[in-house]
């Protein structure tokens, strides 16, 4: 059977590659929509996100997809975040100077260090933009075919602390251990671009499509 994916546009995000990556994934039909008709009837919704945080709260809040979102949540469909889609699930962010964010998942988003560096001393450059490793760390349906230590696609300066958020699913280093994975019920959301993964990416968006919000 035919399934409808809603990637929710707030104007933040790159849509066209998060919709090119679900069909190839598999997907039949997507709708890039801020309608809540649309979304709420979808059978997947996707929440992307890039740029500063603010700005995302603020538009999603005005467009009303806060609680198109919450309704979606509560009423058991799919759905996956997607970098600052992610962030934006989470209790509070530091960038901009401080965001309270939309709660549906406890945890902080902070920044890298200024002078970020490895554990050999070596300095890291922030943003963190490029492929790393994600170790998983709880089994999930949607690391399905996918290899433990499997390279995916980042790029932020702000992450959440994998030790101050009990969703964690998978984790990354980069001087330090912060969260590229969390899941919630039927909530899974990355920090990583799947979209930008190639076949990792594509295999993760392949397991959303079939995934039924179970754990």
């Amino acid at each position: 059977m035919s399934k409808t994916v809603a990637v929710i546009d707030y104007g933040m995000g790159n849509l066209h590659s998060v919709e090119s990556a679900l069909r190839k994934a598999g997907a039949d039909r997507v709708v890039v929509t801020d309608m809540p008709d649309a979304i709420l009837s979808a059978d997947r919704v996707v929440f992307p996100g890039v740029g500063a945080i603010r700005d995302c709260i603020s538009e999603f809040k005005r467009l009303g997809c806060d609680e198109t979102l919450r309704a979606v949540i509560e009423a058991g469909t799919p759905v996956l975040g997607i970098c600052v889609g992610m962030q934006s699930l989470m209790t509070r962010s530091e960038e901009n100077g401080g965001v309270a964010c939309l709660d549906w998942l406890q945890g902080p988003v902070t920044r890298f260090p200024q002078d970020h560096r490895d554990t050999a001393g070596a300095k890291l450059k922030v943003p963190h933009m490029g492929w790393n490793r994600v170790r998983q760390i709880s089994a999930h349906p949607m690391w399905n075919g996918i290899d433990d230590n499997a390279y995916f696609y980042f790029v932020h300066s702000f992450f959440v602390p994998a030790d101050q958020c009990d969703s964690v699913v998978a984790t990354f280093e980069y001087g330090l251990e912060g969260a590229s994975a969390v899941a919630q019920g039927n909530v899974f959301a990355t920090q990583f671009h799947p979209e930008k993964s190639h076949d990792n990416g594509v295999k993760l968006l392949s397991n959303f499509l079939d995934w039924d919000g179970s754990c």
